[in-house]
């Protein structure tokens, strides 16, 4: 758990990683908001919270009594939505904090390479 984040943005945030990594793809069934809740010892409605997010994103769709599920586009979706905030947050900080150490491009670039 992060301290940092809301506990419905970490649900969010797991099944996002999951997808991306492969765990869960296109039409599986993903943990519901009561197994959620008893795996995170929170209330079912932030855990719904985390999973209407992810719907509301296009992420995951519901089948009435069954339960969510990946849709088709998750990946995409997801990935798009990452980009969009590595190049509005991190970069943008990464470059702040390279310009106070004095690094120059060249530098920059070998240390991402390095790593």
């Amino acid at each position: 758990m992060d301290q940092n984040l809301p506990i419905y943005l970490q649900i969010s945030h797991y099944i996002e990683n999951e997808i991306l990594n492969g765990h869960f793809i296109s039409d599986d069934k993903v943990p519901s908001t009561n197994e959620f809740s008893k795996i995170m010892n929170v209330n079912p409605a932030t855990a719904g919270k985390g999973l209407n997010e992810l719907v509301e994103q296009g992420v995951l769709y519901k089948k009435r009594g069954l339960g969510m599920f990946v849709t088709k586009e998750a990946k995409e979706i997801i990935v798009a939505k990452r980009k969009q905030q590595f190049m509005e947050q991190t970069l943008p900080a990464l470059l702040k904090e390279a310009n106070q150490l004095g690094l120059t491009q060249e530098e920059i670039i070998n240390m991402i390479k390095e790593a």
